[in-house]
């Protein structure tokens, strides 16, 4: 190109934020715009920038302005479909990465399934767990055979609560789509991309105990779950696993992957963000391999640079998923997370925050749940 991409960040909070660090180190970009109509992130998101951008109330009006070439959208949760259906009625067909979850219900899920499949540029759906170093580098051993026909895949996240976000927008399941979508929809996209199956039943047991039982916001008290444990599973008959809880901020690792075939077992060992434990800085994920024959676990660091790792809180996978975003438009690439991606993680989680409601297995077939 005879100039660099030209970026308009729509949503200017915490994530959006974490997505101006990332541009930032990208070769060829520059931000261009900003559209939030909260001033007190559009003030933040503009010291980060560190330069002159165009600034928008209304999302509309960038769209309309012709200031940038490319959109990442990163918005509260139910707002998604409505700025993505702008998006691709605009005369510019914009190549767009739009934060999971790509929308909070199965009538958006068919909508959007519908909607996207004519855009005439890469549409992207921001799963920043699939471009953790650590985590790649597990799923590269997986798909060489290092643990055999792999039978068995587990996630574990014991992490600290929600964070207070602008008007409090994740307190409530109406606007998040709930936890097992707003939180999770990216393991159970991982579940998908590792097994390289599709989801056909979903069983749930969680609730919220802990977490927000004393905020009230307009009199009502927030109904997001704090703990759960999640089944799912797939045609093939293997089986994956989510235990999640979000009062166990204390803990050292934040998450915990494993995965179990035939030959052995390997886990992905992944520290929460720097800033979440003050004054112990950022630290390194491990791998640990475990094959049956010869018996002994083998353990190694997986180094991420620590400037990275300091951008954000999902240990340096958002500068990477950025990356691959900009191949994909420069280089024509297949796009990596696609919609129907998208869409299929929401509909897992969605099952399970109706499991738990209640009470039993839902069946998947397609964008319904039965």
């Amino acid at each position: 190109m005879s100039r660099p991409l030209r970026y308009g960040v729509i949503g200017a909070g915490m994530m959006g934020q974490e997505h101006l660090r990332n541009i930032a180190l990208l070769p060829d970009a520059v931000v261009t715009a900003l559209a939030d109509p909260h001033a007190e992130s559009i003030a933040s998101a503009r010291k980060i920038v560190g330069r002159e951008v165009e600034v928008f109330a209304d999302y509309r009006a960038l769209l309309e302005s012709q200031v940038c070439d490319v959109l990442v959208v990163a918005t509260p949760n139910d707002t998604h479909r409505a700025v993505l259906d702008d998006i691709l009625a605009a005369p510019t067909a914009f190549p767009t990465l739009i934060e999971k979850p790509i929308c909070t219900t199965i009538e958006d899920c068919r909508h959007l399934a519908d909607a996207a499949s004519s855009h005439r540029a890469p549409l992207w759906v921001g799963m920043e767990y699939r471009y953790m170093p650590p985590l790649a580098a597990m799923i590269e051993e997986i798909d060489r055979g290092e643990v055999g026909n792999l039978k068995m895949f587990s996630i574990r996240e014991h992490r600290h609560p929600f964070l207070t976000k602008v008007g409090n927008w994740n307190r409530f399941a109406t606007r998040t789509g709930g936890t097992l979508v707003e939180k999770c929809c990216h393991f159970f996209d991982l579940m998908r991309f590792v097994l390289r199956d599709e989801a056909v039943r979903v069983f749930a047991s969680g609730a919220a105990d802990v977490n927000h039982r004393d905020e009230r916001y307009d009199g009502q008290v927030p109904d997001m779950i704090d703990n759960a444990y999640v089944i799912v599973e797939f045609r093939s008959g293997r089986r994956a696993s989510l235990d999640l809880c979000m009062f166990a901020d204390g803990a050292y690792w934040q998450e915990e992957f494993s995965a179990v075939g035939d030959r052995g077992k390997i886990e992905c060992l992944v520290p929460g963000a720097g800033k979440h434990w003050p004054g112990r800085g950022e630290r390194q994920a491990e791998l640990v391999t475990s094959p049956r024959e010869p018996k002994g676990p083998v353990r190694r660091t997986v180094e991420v640079d620590e400037h990275l790792l300091g951008l954000g809180a999902h240990h340096g996978s958002t500068y990477f998923e950025l990356l691959g975003f900009q191949q994909s438009i420069l280089e024509g690439t297949p796009v990596k997370v696609s919609v129907e991606d998208g869409l299929k993680a929401v509909v897992i989680g969605l099952a399970a925050e109706q499991s738990i409601r209640e009470g039993r297995a839902v069946e998947l077939q397609g964008w319904t749940l039965r």
